[in-house]
């Protein structure tokens, strides 16, 4: 799900210490000792140099919330959101009685202990965070600030309709930021962390510091799971980046899809594997209020929602290669038009199978109350799989018109 917001410090906080640095001269605002210290272990650890000295400030915690209703209004409009919000609903990956712009923001209030704006160039610190999650919180978002300084961030944060890539985007960022964030405090050498435990164990400390905070800890899974997946992904995409292209910035260029963070060789391989570009044309009834893309990782989550099967819900999602829906306003209720293209044959038959369990897994026998079609095709020589909930007094009409649908791309 497309956050909409890309300011969410999700820092780890872990009983390693941070390792030793000489303070180099030159950054003297707030925070000195800490900036001074992170500077140069982050330049080492990833490979870029700070062009120019960080700018910090602080926040109170009033102000953040004032800042992430305003970010709200500026990244999504009151349509976008309840277009959004429609969405998640008929997908059943988010409960009718939520209100999507409050929940966020009191989740993402109580998330944040600091924050880059990419807009003004200044890092902002909280004022009354914990002294060890603020140090922590700094080094982490002065990676992105030196990010900012050799690729444009702006340019997530600008992108629109395309919910898939805006998630890849922002797991190469806060992917790469949580893994130079733990070389500098494990005192990694050649920029490796030290981790005990391995990477299974980063991301139940992840995990388990998230779950300590109540209104993460009550979010519906959608939720929890965008808001880890660009933290937890995201770092284990830089390490085989690093591994495979040592010395080479991870955004140059940036993940294109979900996919390739999942699959990071399917970014790394000589000829990379782009998603396929699907545009649905006009509804063949109703109007349109909303269209956007789930990818990969989404559509995994919308199999694990209702089979609760994680070794289904990944297989079933492995194949993707493009995706669009749109929401759709009919004069009997909100309706979904969704069309998925498919790596093969095979895996557009499984998951049109996996996807017709979950749908009987979720509505069981209430499915009378919705119209629900969902059909293996071929389009323009690909394999497709489409699908179309409205509400059952709608009828058995077509949603969208498959000699609308274009596919474009590989």
């Amino acid at each position: 799900m497309r956050r909409g917001l890309r300011i969410i410090a999700l820092t780890l906080s872990v009983g390693w210490g941070a390792a030793c640095a000489k303070e180099p001269p030159g950054y003297e605002g707030p925070f000195k000792k800490q900036v001074r210290a992170a500077i140069p272990q982050l330049e080492e650890a990833s490979g870029l140099r700070f062009l120019t000295l960080p700018v910090l400030q602080t926040r109170s915690r009033d102000e953040v919330r004032a800042y992430l209703e305003q970010e709200f209004t500026a990244q999504l409009t009151p349509r976008e959101l309840a277009g959004t919000q429609t969405a998640y609903r008929l997908l059943g990956l988010l409960p009718d009685t939520l209100d999507l712009r409050a929940f966020l923001l009191e989740l993402l209030t109580e998330q944040v202990a600091g924050y880059y704006d990419p807009r003004t160039k200044v890092l902002y610190v909280v004022d009354d965070a914990d002294a060890e999650m603020r140090d922590i919180t700094i080094t982490h978002e002065l990676m992105h600030a030196l990010q900012d300084q050799h690729t444009d961030l702006m340019a997530i944060e600008a992108l629109t309709g395309d919910n898939d890539r805006m998630v890849a985007m922002q797991a190469v960022v806060e992917g790469q930021a949580v893994y130079e964030q733990l070389a500098v405090m494990t005192g990694g050498r050649d920029g490796e962390p030290r981790i005990p435990g391995g990477w299974g164990r980063v991301r139940e400390m992840i995990r388990d510091g998230q779950s300590a905070m109540p209104r993460f800890a009550s979010a519906p899974m959608l939720l929890q799971e965008t808001l880890l997946f660009p933290y937890l992904s995201g770092a284990e995409f830089i390490r085989r980046v690093k591994q495979v292209r040592p010395g080479v910035a991870p955004f140059t260029p940036f993940a294109t899809s979900t996919e390739q963070i999942l699959h990071p060789e399917r970014y790394l391989d000589s000829l990379p594997d782009l998603p396929t570009t699907v545009t649905l044309g006009a509804p063949r009834t109703g109007t349109l209020l909303h269209e956007d893309n789930l990818g990969e990782f989404e559509t995994r989550l919308l199999l694990f929602a209702h089979l609760q099967d994680e070794a289904a819900a990944v297989r079933g999602a492995d194949g993707w290669d493009g995706d669009r829906y749109q929401v759709i306003e009919t004069a009997a209720g909100p309706a979904f038009a969704w069309v998925t293209v498919w790596d093969s044959t095979a895996e557009a038959t499984e998951f049109a199978a996996l996807l017709r369990q979950a749908v009987a897994a979720r509505h069981g026998v209430a499915i009378a109350s919705r119209q629900i079609t969902i059909a293996a095709r071929t389009i323009a020589g690909r394999p497709v799989v489409t699908y179309e909930d409205a509400p059952g007094a709608f009828g058995t009409r077509a949603l969208i018109a498959r000699e609308a649908v274009r596919l474009a791309g590989p």
